[in-house]
């Protein structure tokens, strides 16, 4: 499998099928949309696979790249792939991958230093899709503190069981490409009278806002480019999946945005 970031850099590819690189049309949308926040950003990798991902983030201007994968022999691929970017850079970003079970890792106590493992601007998660770990990363997340103020969490996932937003945050847009759907999530400010915290029970009806014009509408013809951004490099991160099927209906709830949506 061919594996390249943009601007032609060709990559290692992980062996056989211990990992699914997100494909390129996918990427491409996602680092687009974050463009105003990479410039010097701390980036966060969870399950980062191949590390394609963030090395399109190091491209694109982020200061500090850190991957967490649980695959050893996929760590290494990884670990050599954001070296190689990262040598290109000027100047050289910190680069690291970590080999460890996500949930774990999350759950270490995070240094408040300034050091490399301080919280991250922006957090990328993308498990295996039917792995049920999206609602525990974004607790961990939320509880430990890895995210900065004014920060976001993408959720890579798939675009047919697309899971709602976990206590504690809310979605504040939704693209869908093909069999993938990619939520872009902020924390949730306290409800007022929560004596800062989140009001639970507004919380068990309505956690997430799907911001309008956020759909697959906006997008017209991705879902085809994506899909044939991945036959081109032998996977198709959505196979199978209906691609006529919304966003998880949890998102569709009637309620205030937290914070207004990005750009």
């Amino acid at each position: 499998m061919s594996l390249r970031v943009s601007g032609g850099r060709r990559l290692q590819s992980p062996p056989g099928n211990l990992a699914r690189p997100t494909a390129a049309r996918v990427r491409l949308a996602v680092i687009n949309r974050l463009a105003a926040r990479l410039r010097s950003c701390r980036w966060l990798d969870l399950c980062c696979g191949s590390g394609a991902m963030a090395c399109e983030a190091l491209q694109h201007g982020a200061a500090v790249v850190v991957g967490v994968e649980q695959v050893r022999r996929v760590a290494a691929v990884a670990e050599a792939n954001l070296n190689l970017v990262a040598t290109g850079c000027q100047p050289r970003p910190s680069v690291r991958v970590v080999t460890a079970e996500v949930i774990r890792w999350l759950t270490l106590p995070r240094p408040t230093g300034g050091g490399e493992d301080s919280a991250f601007d922006v957090i990328y998660v993308d498990p295996p899709y039917a792995s049920g770990l999206y609602e525990a990363i974004g607790k961990a997340v939320l509880q430990g503190g890895w995210l900065r103020p004014g920060g976001v969490m993408v959720w890579e996932c798939s675009r047919e069981t697309s899971p709602g937003a976990p206590t504690g945050w809310g979605v504040t847009a939704c693209r869908n490409y093909g069999g993938t759907s990619v939520l872009f999530l902020e924390p949730l400010a306290p409800t007022a009278g929560s004596n800062g915290e989140a009001d639970s029970a507004a919380q068990g009806t309505a956690t997430a806002v799907l911001v309008p014009g956020g759909d697959e509408q906006a997008h017209q013809g991705d879902g085809d480019q994506a899909e044939n951004d991945a036959a081109e490099e032998g996977f198709d991160h959505g196979s199978g999946l209906g691609r006529d099927a919304p966003c998880n209906s949890s998102m569709m709830e009637a309620r205030p945005r937290a914070f207004p949506a990005q750009p």
